[in-house]
Formats: structure tokens, C-alpha cells, sequence
């Protein structure tokens, strides 16, 4: 039963006869039954008879909210009458969903299997009340994600109090910017929800310390929270997570200026060791916070640490050195100034079980610290580099030449240190190695891939993307020394790879390669497709876009020997290929699950729309 149900429509009303009461449109109650029912029809005989009703009608309006409040309170708990009723105006929906567990005669049993989620001007107040009384009887809401428009949001403490009252099963809650929203309704969540196990709070600056205090001292199942620039939560909220919520597994803390070390700090050490993720972001902690995670993080197996500004060398040197994360298995470094080669390699000695490093942005990172880290990080299985300047090609292939048995991806994306140089000779390999990925380094050329085709005889998946210094030449001596098969090989913005290249890749891997990318290669012509066609057997996805690719290349992939089984065809951007290719196209199509013909100017949208209607099951991008 679980889903996010998208509310839609607006807040509509209708006015019941000539009456002043408002009744609740059917689309205007998500969640909530409303029994199907025929328009009357009024004619001129009957207008003393329904004069007569309205006054009726009208009459029960006038109840005390004493008395509806006994009436409403005493309904079934099937479900159907209480939201029927909360569809008779916004008044009576007000006191139905003021209504407490504890205060309905018979109690509503839920499980808290529906999820719900409202977005924009969809998420208002009323349409709170009309979920909390509408899913009470209906499994329960277990789900619920609130996305406010900021200012503009028309959701405040009046709503989280109605989902409090009617939703005590509710165990995942999500609250995006809103304002309107204070500790108030935080509170009378946390004291009516005590299930709630997933808290995200983000963008609502209203809530402080007191609200965080209430979900600490009542809600025990917590286990993932996650506090995103709000400006009213401050250290004395993180110390009465820590001292609650002894199941606490996740904690996520971003851009809040009031939290510094001493919430940090003393969240850390309190929870370190049962704590398995940790994320900080744009946070105002020095070293000190580093150094307690270090001594008491026992747990934590998943570490992210972005724009730490505060944070020195001697920080990350203590996280490491203190050796007390030996479950440590993947960090993420971003722009973080005191990551340099010393905490780099501090961290590899510390951490002995580390197998993920993401580094982004780490500019006093260089080559050294890389050999540094491949030596001491035994266990080390995927390295990520991004935007890190210093490091030279040096760096890079000493990293390969000296890592561990294990290492099983590596990727280079950005890094403008890289250029070429007159390598040596290299006795040792790296044969662990299965995916590759050098993306938009200028300074990377054929002789390192060349010394890296001597490395790594035992590579899978290849992405040399936005590399002009690589040609037919480099790339040949990759794939010829490669012993195991290609199956994923993406050249994507190479201008200068050419025809020879695809042949070289279909000749030699053309039995277990699945998936090849020449998108923007200038040099690509029918040739390639021709090589694909003949020597490929398991390629399904084929992407050349914006390359020399005309009808003749796609009529030999559909006269293939081989059967070509593509799932996945992407020629957007050729203008070669016209509407003579429809016949091949639909051949083809009886596999296709995906097609993009974007900027195919010789296209026409005749042979579109019968594409259209003859690959039914297939996603066409046009």
C-alpha cells in the first residue's frame, strides 16, 4: 500500500443551497472517502420544499463546537464516516482532525503504511487536515514529505498539530522550507508521533533548540536526522539528540551557524559508537570535532566532510592517528583546506579498513599524498579525484603503480595538473584494476595511456571523455594489451579518435563488449557502424551523436550477421541520417527500449510520428 500519493487540484468549495456553509469539494480532501452521490435536480414546485431543507441544513451549523465535537468523536472507526464527514465543510474537518487518539471513543488502529507528499501551493494547512483524518482508518500514514514554497507557504503549526493528532503512526517526516513552521508543531509531532524514525528538517528557520529538545525526549526510535540550514538550531539541540536518541545510525548537519564543536563534539563522542554516518556541511567546527570523531567514532562507516573551513591539517592528522575509526570504509572530502597530503596519509594509516575516497576540491593534494595513501591503504578499492590541481601525472600513475590488490576503480576528472612527461619503464601492474575514468584533464595524452595499457592489462570499462590529446594512437595500445574484454568503452569528446579506433575496440572486444559512446567525435563515419555491425555480438547500447553517421551506417546495423540486440540508439545531432532510415530504424526497433533522434534536421516529422506509432514501446527523444 506504501507510495507517494501527489495531492493535485486547488482548495474548491460549494455552497450547499441558498445556506452560508462551506462543503468541502470532492478533490479539495486527499485521503479522505467521499461517498458517490447524484446532483438534484430543483425545479420551480419544489422551492418551499428545499427552502425548508436549507433551514434544516443551516440549523446544524449553529451546534456548539461542544456538541459536534461529542458527535464526531463517537464515529465508527471504519474510516468511511469520518471522512465523509470531514467533507461536509471546513468547519466540521477542524474538528475532526482536532481530535485525539486518546480522546475517540473507539480507538483507530494504523500501521502506518501510506506514504504521502505535498508540494508548492498544494501543501496547505487544510489538505494536512483532510490526510490526517482521511488515512487514519486506511492503514495509517507512515510517509510524509512536505515541500512549502517558502514565504509563500500556507503551512504552519495549525497542519503539523492536525498530522500530530491523526497520525501517531507516522515514522518518516520530511519538512522543506517553511518558515510558518515553529517548534510548536514540531513539538506536538514529537509528542504525538513517538514512532518517527527519518526526520529531515530543511530551510525552517523557525524551529530552535526547543523543537529538537521535544523530538530527542520523545520520539526513541529515532535513527536518521538531518538538520539543514536551519538558523534557530544550535549546539544545545545536538545535546539532547545525544543524550535521547541512543538508536541514532545517521546524522546529517548542514550550513547551521548556531552549531559549532561544542554541539558537534559532544554529539560525536556521546554517539560515536553506535553512529554509522556522519555527514557535515558548511558547518563552523575547527580540527576539534575531527579529532573526536578520530578518538571516539568507533561505528561510523560512511564519512562526508564538505567546506569545513575551520578545519587545519593538524585536524585531519589527529582523525587519523587516533586510529578509533577502523570501520571506516568510504570518505568524501570536499573543499576542505586542511586535507593535505599529511592528513591524506594519516587517514590511510588509521583507517584500515577504508575502501572509498572521494577527494573534490582539495587543492593542496598532490601526487605525494596519492603514493602515500595507496601504500599505507591496503584495503583501498575506488578512488575519486575531482578539481585537484597539484596532482601531476606522476601522482597519479605512482597511485596505480603502488596500490593494493584490491583497488577496483579509479577516476580523474578535472584535474589541470595533469601533462605529459617522459615515463619510465614499469616492471609492476595493476591488475586489480576494472574501471577507468579520465574525464576533461587538457594535459592528458597518448604516452600516458600508453603506460597505462601496460599498467592495467585487466580493465572493463573505459571513459576517456573531452581528451584532445588522445588519438587512434593511444587508444590502440589500451585496448591491444587488454586480456579480459571490454565491456563498456565511452570516448565521448574526443575529436581527434577516429574510425580505426571503433575497429580496433569491435576486433579485439567485439564478443563481450555492451555498451560503446563516440558522441561528439568529429572523425566517426559509417565505417565505425559498419565495424560494430560485423564484429559486435552483445552491444545493446550504441550512442554515435554529432559524428559523420548517415543512413548507410545505420542500414548495416540493421542488416547486422550478428542480430544486433541494441536496447539504446543515439544518433542525435547527425545530419546524415534522413527519413530513408525509417525502414532500418523500425527493423532495429523491435529491440529498442530507447531512441534519440534529437537534431536529425532531415528528419521529417511525418516519419516521427510513424516511428512514434510503429516503436510503441519504445522512449523516443526527437
Amino acid at each position: 500500500m506504501s507510495g507517494i500519493f501527489r495531492v493535485s487540484g486547488d482548495d474548491e468549495f460549494f455552497t450547499g443551497g441558498g445556506g452560508s456553509s462551506m462543503h468541502l469539494s470532492p478533490g479539495s480532501c486527499p485521503g479522505v472517502y467521499l461517498p458517490a452521490r447524484k446532483r438534484l435536480r430543483v425545479t420551480a414546485a419544489a422551492t418551499s420544499f428545499y427552502s425548508s431543507f436549507e433551514e434544516k441544513q443551516a440549523s446544524i451549523q449553529v451546534l456548539p463546537d461542544e456538541c459536534l465535537f461529542e458527535i464526531l468523536r463517537r464515529l465508527p472507526s471504519s474510516g468511511r464516516e469520518r471522512s465523509a464527514c470531514a467533507c461536509v465543510s471546513k468547519h466540521w474537518l477542524s474538528v475532526l482532525s482536532s481530535i485525539t487518539r486518546d480522546e475517540s471513543v473507539e480507538e483507530v488502529e494504523s500501521e502506518g503504511f501510506l506514504s504521502r507528499s505535498l508540494e508548492g501551493n498544494k501543501a496547505t494547512d487544510l489538505r494536512l487536515a483532510a490526510i490526517s483524518v482521511g488515512t487514519s482508518a486506511c492503514g495509517g500514514l507512515g510517509k510524509l514529505q512536505i515541500r512549502g514554497s517558502g514565504f509563500e507557504s500556507k503551512v504552519t503549526d495549525a497542519g503539523l498539530g492536525a498530522v500530530a493528532r491523526g497520525c501517531a503512526s507516522l515514522k518518516v517526516l520530511s519538512l522543506w522550507n517553511l518558515p510558518a513552521v515553529s517548534d510548536v508543531g514540531v513539538s506536538e509531532i514529537a509528542r504525538s508521533c513517538p514512532l518517527i524514525e527519518k526526520l529531515d528538517l530543511s530551510r525552517c528557520p523557525g524551529i530552535t533548540d526547543k523543537g529538537l529538545v521535544a523530538i530527542a525526549e520523545n520520539c526513541k526510535n529515532l535513527s536518521e536526522l538531518t538538520i539543514d540550514s536551519c538558523s534557530g538550531v544550535g549546539n544545545e539541540g545536538l545535546r539532547a539528540v545525544a543524550r535521547g536518541c541512543g538508536n541514532l545510525r545517521s546524522i546529517s548537519i548542514k550550513s547551521c551557524p548556531r552549531i559549532g564543536d561544542q554541539g558537534v563534539s559532544f554529539l560525536l563522542a556521546q554517539a560515536g559508537s553506535y553512529l554509522t554516518k556522519v555527514k557535515l556541511q558548511m558547518v563552523n567546527v575547527s580540527g576539534l570535532s575531527l579529532a573526536v570523531l578520530g578518538h571516539y567514532g568507533a561505528a561510523v562507516t560512511d564519512l562526508v566532510l564538505h567546506g569545513l573551513q575551520g578545519v587545519n591539517e593538524k585536524g585531519f592528522w589527529v582523525m587519523g592517528n587516533a586510529k578509533g575509526m577502523k570501520k571506516l570504509k568510504s570518505l568524501s572530502v570536499t573543499a576542505c583546506r586542511g586535507m593535505t597530503d599529511v592528513g591524506l596519509e594519516a587517514v590511510g594509516n588509521g583507517c584500515t579498513d577504508l575502501k572509498h575516497v572521494s577527494l573534490n576540491k582539495c587543492l593542496l593534494v598532490s601526487g605525494k599524498g596519492l603514493v602515500a595513501l595507496a601504500k599505507s591503504a591496503s584495503s583501498l578499492e575506488s578512488l575519486k579525484l575531482e578539481e585537484c590541481h597539484r596532482i601531476n601525472q606522476f601522482g597519479f600513475l605512482g597511485f596505480l603503480m603502488n596500490c593494493g590488490v584490491k583497488l577496483k576503480s579509479f577516476s580523474l576528472t578535472n584535474c589541470l595538473g595533469i601533462s605529459e612527461a617522459p615515463l619510465p619503464s614499469s616492471s609492476t601492474s595493476c591488475s586489480s584494476l576494472r574501471s577507468l575514468s579520465i574525464r576533461h584533464c587538457p594535459g592528458f595524452g597518448d604516452a600516458s595511456l600508453s603506460f597505462l595499457g601496460k599498467l592495467c592489462h585487466q580493465l572493463q570499462d573505459i571513459e576517456l571523455c573531452g581528451l584532445n590529446g588522445v588519438t587512434d594512437a593511444g587508444v590502440f595500445e589500451l585496448v591491444q594489451s587488454n586480456s579480459v574484454g571490454l565491456v563498456k568503452v565511452n570516448l565521448s569528446g574526443c575529436i581527434n579518435v577516429s574510425d580505426n579506433t571503433v575497429s580496433a575496440v569491435s576486433v579485439c572486444h567485439g564478443r563481450t563488449l555492451e555498451s560503446l559512446n563516440v558522441d561528439g567525435c568529429k572523425n566517426i563515419t559509417d565505417a565505425s557502424l559498419v565495424a560494430v555491425a560485423k564484429n559486435c555480438y552483445s552491444v545493446n547500447d550504441l550512442d554515435v551523436s554529432n559524428t559523420l553517421v548517415s543512413d548507410q551506417g545505420v542500414k548495416a546495423l540493421a542488416s547486422s550477421p550478428n542480430h544486433l540486440n541494441l536496447q539504446v540508439l543515439s544518433i542525435g545531432g547527425c545530419s546524415g541520417v534522413t527519413d530513408k532510415s525509417k525502414a532500418c530504424i523500425q527493423k532495429l526497433g523491435r529491440t529498442l527500449l530507447g531512441l534519440n533522434i534529437q537534431r536529425c534536421g532531415r528528419i521529417s516529422s511525418s516519419t516521427v510520428d510513424n516511428l512514434l506509432e510503429h516503436l510503441w514501446r519504445c522512449d523516443i527523444l526527437y
